[in-house]
């Protein structure tokens, strides 16, 4: 969602030739800022409740953070967390906080000040710079993708380096521009974040409809047994695997969470990824295999959708889980009916945990105590068939 700074500064940014308007000069992240301050501007008494932010509270690429959560600050003085004060810009250092766009002003904190975690660079504007300029810009992708390259580290444990971040030259305009700019951006993305409210509406409402129609088919089943989901399991639930997409267009094709988004599978979401061969061996796809999206948005976790075509075609991320029934006892369409229904999509998404300001997850105990009837395999498939008929 993140904007480009040179597209909001128009026609006073930076040019083809690299030259700066009239007014603009290019500064070092070390001149305009302290970098990694050791403290406070002033230190807060031990009884004073100041904000406590994990990476968790801070939403990748949309400059916004949950500081809700409040600690004595006697408490946890004397650990090794990062200190940091209203307004402050919060550059996250780790792989892959940085990519994923985990910068932001450090704003509406308890106190004005906050203890977080340890992979933020803090970075303190001096006056030259506001520090929403600076996150806009530190956010733009072109910026990301360099600092990615400048990581050092082992492979999981890579970070941006101090030296590199404090010597990066960043186009400085005066205040006045700096504030509209910041302005236009913050009006471009109110337009954006209009647009993503209409969609993820409408992708409520569409999974709302689905469930009005599961519930219809499944109504007529009142007299049947009821048993757990995990009982006509033919094998353990399983989560996938979580890669990174190669650029040379050798590896294994894995699906992404997209793929079951809408209670339908669309197999046109995948991405070629480096996942280990070895952990992918029981992941490959099996006709009939039922996902359940394990973690989304509040509105889109727990949808699920069922795959029909080839085996091995593909593998499936983390944020996935497979269910296998076994089709003796259950039709795999009729489970697939099931877990769209109102009652169980609202079971799972009342059991889903998560803090404050990251994403629900649903663990694979929730959903192995998913309860639901289970007639015979002919009543079962007059269900699908009613189904089919209500969505026409």
């Amino acid at each position: 969602m993140t904007l480009g700074l040179s597209a909001a500064a128009g026609d006073g940014a930076e040019g083809a030739s690299g030259e700066l308007p009239a007014g603009w000069v290019r500064a070092t992240v070390a001149e305009l800022c302290d970098v990694n301050p050791r403290g406070f501007d002033e230190e807060p008494e031990d009884d004073e409740l100041i904000s406590q932010v994990p990476m968790a509270m801070v939403e990748a690429g949309t400059g916004r953070l949950d500081a809700s959560m409040q600690v004595r600050y006697g408490d946890f003085k004397r650990k090794s967390l990062t200190r940091f004060q209203e307004n402050d810009v919060l550059f996250a250092k780790i792989t892959p906080c940085m990519e994923n766009g985990k910068i932001v002003q450090a704003q509406a904190l308890a106190g004005g000040r906050a203890l977080g975690s340890t992979e933020f660079h803090v970075l303190r504007s001096r006056g030259a710079v506001l520090p929403e300029y600076l996150m806009h810009y530190l956010m733009q992708r072109s910026v990301r993708m360099v600092a990615e390259q400048h990581m050092s580290g082992a492979v999981g444990q890579r970070r941006v380096p101090r030296p590199y971040l404090e010597s990066l030259e960043i186009p400085v305009p005066p205040l006045e521009e700096q504030l509209r700019i910041v302005a236009e951006v913050g009006r471009q993305v109110a337009h954006i974040e209009a647009g993503e409210r209409a969609v993820s509406l409408a992708v409520e409402r569409a999974v709302d409809l689905h469930a009005s129609i599961a519930d219809g088919a499944i109504e007529q089943l009142s007299d049947a047994p009821v048993v757990k989901l995990e009982s006509v399991l033919r094998e353990p639930l399983r989560n996938g695997v979580s890669a990174k997409a190669t650029n040379s267009g050798a590896g294994i094709r894995t699906l992404t969470l997209t793929a079951v988004t809408r209670d339908d599978f669309s197999d046109q979401f995948t991405k070629i990824t480096g996942a280990d061969p070895k952990k992918a061996k029981n992941l490959w796809l099996e006709d009939q295999d039922i996902f359940i999206q394990r973690s989304n948005s509040a509105e889109l976790v727990g949808t699920s959708a069922i795959y029909r075509g080839a085996e091995n075609w593909a593998i499936y991320p983390d944020l996935l889980i497979r269910v296998r029934v076994q089709r003796d006892q259950s039709l795999p369409d009729y489970v697939a009916l099931v877990l769209r229904t109102s009652r169980v999509l609202f079971y799972l998404r009342q059991n889903a945990r998560g803090l404050s300001g990251s994403m629900p997850k649903i663990d694979q105990a929730t959903i192995e105590n998913v309860e639901f009837p289970l007639p015979s395999l002919p009543r079962q498939k007059e269900a699908i068939d009613l189904d089919s008929s209500l969505a026409v």
